[in-house]
């Protein structure tokens, strides 16, 4: 509202209307009395004077459509808060009927008692202010209104002076002609400041007794209405005998009104207070998750519309389930480290992401090991080399090429290649060549030779083209290496592959947003998932049957789940910087890369199927536990493209 900020320098009073104000303060060396009536005098009669002269006052109209700044909201799939979103204005708008009537009471109990009979300003209140302003020499009381309060906080300078208090009172009245009073009330509550960057009675009521503000009690509405003058220095967080002071002040104060009996003061006055905690600016119970919710909603929306716009975020997330995965990353990351496995433990990080096949919203999302000390969401941002996790690819366009099945034969045998700068002969993990060999051995034992040269019979541009259809942005060349992971992907892109073969072709694109809307329900994003059958369904099967060779005869025996049919396939680079295992079953996807942040080898002859796939097991052990068991469909089921 700066730019609306009314500067009481710019304020002229008409010679006439200043002379009749010193008269005022003339007449105020004789009697008290007289001094109270010539001033309710201007004040009933001057300021109608008072708004016709002031044309450079702000135009208070424009409150009709007035929407204030209000907190965003990030949520779990099932409803938890994860985090709120604010600049310095932490407030969610309700509506006057979702406000405590006890909280109503109290407020114009304290603040203005005789709010639904003056038309905007209090002229006994005002008589009283200017009484006691004029014997200390400044303004030291204010005999504000509610209407008065309002626009001095949307619209005025903070300074205390008459001129100020003058234009306050000019905006009250023209307020009051073009709202109604329940209208006046409820932008008062929604605007109130009430301490520890707290705005609006909603998100107060939330922080001081964590509730809403529909259901506070007589005795916590007490407290709230009596720290609205100095919410700091009232707040029950810093003095709580103070505030409960000021809480008694209110209930004496509705007592005299008639507002409430003796009976329900002295209840109130003597029920316990459950005082909650500043909610502003509190951690995220998600942070890799929520700052990258921030991100994607700040690049589509704005950043203002993400901070002050009061969106409604539903993510994907489960809360428990990304604990639960934290807890996995934790553990394994401890055994790995800490306990010597791997060096430079100070530079070794886990990432995991978590898909669901039939949706393809993420589960979960573990960034990396704390968030605290690197902000690095490793799962979204670090391209790493896939190293032989990259192998399904090539094999899969294979397949949909109606060329090869998984008795195909391939040559294990040295072949070397020139690649127009220099000459490449690719090698096995082993060293050594098998002669003749199935896909099937080729893929279940993670051969290089036989992949390179698949890569090279069904063309490198045609890999290309099937990742880019499952979704994959990050840059790939076709070298001749591609098909053994010369190209840094991220444990999302390859979650998300995955997650295509498992729903056996059928893709979305991946998304940890479900919904969002506006704080009154209107929906400004959809992430309903729109599935596309982008991959052959009998190539697919057919990957899905030799992955599950991997695991059950091949480099991916680590990942073995007793009676639970899984896919996968095992990751290591040659340098051994960066080990994955990227598996699934028809009801979730999950990658997990292990590396340093500064590239150094993680030891001598780490692989992914022996480091990573246990990693891959435990989750999905955990994760799997009230699902049922699903077999993958069979390759016999569709036709074979030709």
């Amino acid at each position: 509202m700066s730019s609306n900020t009314f500067d009481h320098r710019q304020l002229e009073i008409p010679p006439s209307i200043g002379n009749f104000v010193q008269g005022v303060v003339k007449v105020a060396s004789g009697t008290i009395l007289g001094l109270t009536m010539l001033t309710s005098s201007v004040v009933a009669g001057g300021l109608v004077g008072l708004a016709v002269s002031f044309r450079n006052l702000p135009d208070v109209r424009i409150l009709r459509n007035y929407v204030p700044e209000e907190t965003s909201y990030i949520y779990d799939i099932k409803g938890q808060v994860l985090t709120r979103l604010h600049d310095e204005a932490n407030r969610e708008v309700v509506s006057l009927d979702r406000v405590s009537p006890h909280l109503k009471r109290a407020v114009l109990a304290i603040e203005d008692s005789r709010f639904y009979d003056h038309p905007g300003i209090n002229p006994n209140s005002v008589a009283r202010a200017f009484i006691a302003n004029w014997e200390e020499g400044e303004v030291v009381e204010g005999g504000s209104t509610i209407a008065m309060q309002l626009v001095k906080n949307l619209f005025l300078s903070p300074d205390r002076n008459f001129t100020r208090k003058v234009a306050e009172a000019v905006l009250a009245l023209r307020l009051e002609q073009i709202l109604t009073k329940q209208q006046i009330l409820e932008l008062y509550l929604n605007q109130v400041y009430w301490g520890h960057n707290t705005y609006g009675v909603q998100t107060a009521a939330q922080s001081y007794f964590n509730k809403k503000a529909a259901d506070l009690t007589l005795a916590e509405s007490a407290l709230m209405a009596g720290i609205i003058q100095a919410p700091e220095g009232f707040s029950p967080f810093i003095n709580y005998p103070l505030a409960k002071e000021r809480q008694f002040l209110v209930l004496s104060r509705m007592k005299e009104l008639g507002w409430i009996t003796a009976e329900e003061e002295t209840e109130a006055r003597a029920q316990p207070l459950l005082v909650g905690r500043p909610t502003s600016f509190g951690k995220s119970e998600i942070p890799y998750l929520t700052d990258a919710v921030v991100k994607e909603l700040s690049d589509r929306f704005g950043k203002d519309a993400v901070l002050n716009g009061g969106m409604r975020v539903q993510t994907t997330i489960d809360l428990n389930f990304q604990r639960m995965a934290e807890r996995v990353v934790s553990e394994w990351h401890t055994q790995l480290y800490y306990q010597g496995v791997f060096y430079n433990y100070n530079q070794g990080q886990i990432a995991l992401v978590a898909v669901d096949p039939r949706t393809h919203f993420v589960k979960a999302m573990v960034g990396g090991l704390d968030f605290t000390e690197s902000n690095y969401n490793r799962a979204l941002m670090a391209q790493r080399q896939p190293g032989s996790a990259f192998k399904p690819f090539v094999y899969y366009t294979a397949f949909a090429s109606g060329r090869y099945t998984p008795k195909s034969i391939v040559y294990d045998t040295k072949k070397t290649y020139w690649d127009g700068k220099e000459y490449y002969t690719p090698k096995n993990y082993s060293e050594k060549y098998s002669g003749p060999v199935s896909i099937r051995k080729a893929l279940e034992l993670s051969l290089n030779v036989p992949a390179v040269k698949i890569g090279q019979a069904v063309g490198l541009n045609k890999v290309i083209e099937v990742v880019r259809t499952l979704g994959m942005k990050s840059q790939i060349e076709p070298v001749i290496s591609l098909p053994l992971g010369a190209v840094d992907l991220t444990p999302l892109e390859m979650a998300s592959a995955f997650a295509t073969f498992a729903n056996n072709g059928w893709h979305s694109d991946p998304t940890f947003i479900v919904q969002v809307t506006d704080s009154n329900g209107d929906v400004l994003l959809d992430n309903t998932p729109e599935p596309q059958r982008v991959l052959d369904p009998w190539a697919v099967a057919t990957l899905n049957d030799v992955l599950q060779g991997v695991i059950n005869n091949g480099t991916g025996k680590a990942a073995k789940m007793e009676g639970r049919p899984a896919a996968g396939k095992t990751g290591t680079t040659s340098s051994e910087r960066d080990i994955w295992f990227v598996g699934y079953v028809p009801q979730l996807s999950v990658a997990v890369w292990v590396g340093n942040d500064d590239y150094k080898p993680l030891r001598d002859k780490a692989t992914g199927g022996k480091y990573v796939a246990p990693i891959w097991r435990d989750f999905m052990r955990q994760a799997l536990v009230n699902e049922p068991v699903h077999n993958f469909r069979y390759a016999g089921e569709f036709s074979r493209p030709r």
